[in-house]
């Protein structure tokens, strides 16, 4: 079992950081994080609006682990919990997949896996940061994303980070014998306020009298 009051890294070092918010930070993927990762993947609970409802051995973990670290056109990060008093913890894993730098769009996806976290406006936060990440960083231009519709708790926070109903797909997905429609939803560059990751953008430059 993992000791949810345990460091982040069993070696004591604080794990690498990228992108810090209010509550949450995003860091890399980590190896030594593969049995979290499966153990977050083998709860139904978590999983049930990822299309993933199967059990997943160590070795498919691993197999997935491989594969996305190497995609080049996918940005995955560990989400962190930042408690006042305690060490920063991962609780869960959120993303940008399908890159694409010709036409500038990507699809967010996240799983918050440690179910203690959830209800605490981490993953509306999570979402902004990735937002923030996809159109300051990479110069995206559309972030967009599908939601079963009987996730109503996610297509909240989603709302709420800056994201837009733009479509739907009628009865495309079955849960507990009953079909669902399939929300789309997107955010634009030009309707983002971001500002977390402003830093990184060049001052502008003074036009020479």
């Amino acid at each position: 079992m993992t000791d949810k009051n345990a460091p982040a890294r069993q070696d004591g070092q604080q794990p690498i950081i990228n992108i810090v918010g209010e509550r949450v930070a995003l860091g890399p993927l980590r190896r030594d994080l593969l049995p979290l990762y499966q153990t977050w993947s083998n709860d139904f609970e978590v999983t049930r609006f990822l299309d993933h409802i199967r059990p997943v051995s160590f070795e498919a973990e691993q197999d997935w682990y491989g594969r996305v670290i190497k995609k080049k056109d996918e940005s995955p990060f560990t989400i962190y919990e930042k408690p006042r008093l305690r060490p920063i913890r991962p609780i869960g894993i959120a993303g940008l997949d399908e890159i694409d730098d010709a036409n500038r769009n990507a699809e967010f996806y996240i799983m918050i896996g440690d179910k203690e976290s959830w209800g605490k406006g981490y993953g509306t936060e999570v979402a902004r940061l990735m937002l923030d990440y996809g159109f300051t960083c990479l110069g995206l231009r559309n972030i967009n994303l599908w939601a079963n519709a009987a996730n109503e708790r996610g297509i909240r926070a989603y709302r709420r980070a800056g994201f837009r109903v733009a479509g739907q797909l009628r009865q495309f997905k079955r849960l507990g014998g009953q079909a669902y429609d399939y929300i789309l939803m997107d955010c634009l560059a030009t309707e983002f306020q971001g500002g977390t990751l402003n830093y990184l953008l060049p001052e502008p430059s003074e036009e020479n009298e």
